[in-house]
């Protein structure tokens, strides 16, 4: 029980923290202007607007990006409510998916219909800003597709031992007769 608790408090704080760092970039830094080193060489922090998706998909389309969003959020809470308390590891994968995505939202309704993005890989010039919902979001999308593939290897090893067992059963059998 107490680690269901604590991942309601975790995605709670994923969203306040990325409130939060959304709101001092865009107080403290000039949209698209130079950016600030956080790690040398890894991630510098830069302000940009994202009116789109990921890798500013859609762009302009925030009503669509706001629909997509709830019908996601919906599905995430359905399998919650589904399978969330029969394992931990998904409630906090969909837990943080659902936290990053109230995050993004929350600045689409509030913001104008742009997301504030601040962190840049400096390694990777191409790859897009990004920001706290972000992260949040492909955790917990990483933690599902693991859980999944799990669930797929679990399955496999299952029927596996199975089928050796029905073997041995009819081999059995047949030394009987």
């Amino acid at each position: 029980m107490i680690t269901y608790v604590l991942a309601v408090l975790c995605g709670a704080l994923v969203m306040v923290f990325d409130q939060y760092t959304k709101h001092l970039i865009a107080a403290n830094y000039v949209l698209g202007g130079k950016g600030k080193v956080l790690i040398p060489g890894l991630i510098d922090i830069i302000y940009v607007r994202n009116d789109g998706g990921a890798w500013g998909m859609l762009g302009g389309s925030t009503w669509l990006l706001l629909s997509l969003t709830v019908v996601i959020m919906l599905v995430c809470i359905a399998l919650l409510l589904k399978y969330g308390a029969k394992n931990k590891f998904m409630f906090w994968a969909i837990l943080l998916i659902i936290s990053g995505g109230l995050g993004n939202m929350i600045d689409r309704i509030f913001r104008g219909g742009y997301v504030v993005d601040f962190l840049h890989f400096t390694f990777w010039d191409s790859f897009p800003v990004f920001n706290v919902a972000d992260c949040a979001i492909v955790i917990g999308g990483a933690m599902l597709v693991l859980y999944l593939i799990s669930g797929i290897f679990k399955e496999y090893r299952n029927k596996k031992k199975d089928t050796i067992k029905e073997y041995k059963e009819k081999a059995e059998e047949n030394e009987g007769n």
